[in-house]
């Protein structure tokens, strides 16, 4: 084998092993955002890949969820739902999180694991709004092969979630407010100097 040879297959087989070692698990997907009388069904499939597997205290975390109708959670038996302002996240991960919009979770609770490549179920909560911007989500599952079988592996992405409530973006439009007052007072100071 050639030298010029040698090099492909050692760059083949080193981007082989850099995708053989990035490893997703849990991942929520956005379906759909249905009006439910003033408000909108924001519907989430989960799924869990095919090396990983769901255990009791394993989650997903949606970041920043606007517009959170309190006690509308819908999701399938053995999860649990929970909200916060902050987290939960898997200590591996940093997703960005406003300590001011509050995240949702959803942590298994049943006995018997979930085998990857699964279906977890329908996920769902209300908001005021469909008006969707991304935001991250974070998971934390357990590897189900290999020398590493029954480690906690953490995952990241990003998924569709509901604008934030006016309260929420008010800081960012007082800022944007005062910015552009001192903007107009430079121009009209400008104006009347000249």
């Amino acid at each position: 084998m050639n030298t010029m040879n040698k090099k492909y297959l050692w760059g083949a087989f080193a981007l082989c092993v850099a995708f053989a070692s990035v490893h997703a698990n849990v991942i929520p997907t956005n379906l759909s955002e249905v009006p439910e009388g003033s408000n909108f069904r924001w519907n989430y499939s989960a799924n869990v890949t095919l090396d990983q597997r769901v255990e009791a205290g394993d989650y997903f975390t949606i970041y920043d969820f606007g517009s959170l109708v309190v006690g509308s959670n819908l999701q399938p038996a053995n999860w649990t739902f929970s909200s916060s302002l902050l987290g939960i996240t898997p200590s591996t991960v940093l997703p960005e999180d406003d300590p001011n919009v509050l995240n949702i979770t959803w942590t298994y609770t049943g006995a018997t694991p979930i085998t990857g490549s699964a279906f977890l179920g329908i996920f769902s909560v209300l908001s005021a709004t469909n008006q969707m911007r991304t935001d991250n989500f974070a998971a934390l599952a357990t590897r189900s092969t290999g020398p590493q079988e029954g480690d906690k592996i953490a995952n990241i992405g990003t998924v569709g979630v509901p604008v934030p409530e006016m309260s929420a973006l008010a800081p960012i439009i007082g800022v944007c407010g005062l910015g552009f007052l001192g903007l107009l007072s430079s121009v009209l100071r400008r104006r009347h100097s000249d």
